[in-house]
């Protein structure tokens, strides 16, 4: 496997565990059945990839750097 694959897979894995954590965090405050964590997630999910399509990479909803985003190198150079 190569490097940027690899910091792909980990943004990836800690983005979707993050949104998860907080989807239950939320769900458990509200006082409000856990199935609720899945749609939480979901919009957490959808408004972190606008927001990164705007701040990050331009044309990606990636938070990696350009040296590490597949993205930005689709030859895997």
């Amino acid at each position: 496997m190569n490097r940027q694959l690899l910091m792909d897979l980990a943004e990836r894995a800690a983005w979707t565990g993050a949104q998860a954590a907080i989807g239950l965090a939320v769900t458990e405050l509200a006082d409000v059945p856990v199935w609720w964590a899945a749609p939480v997630a979901l919009a957490l999910s959808s408004a972190k990839g606008w927001v990164a399509g705007r701040l990050g990479r331009k044309g990606t909803a990636s938070t990696l750097p350009a040296t590490a985003d597949p993205a930005s190198h689709p030859s895997g150079a």
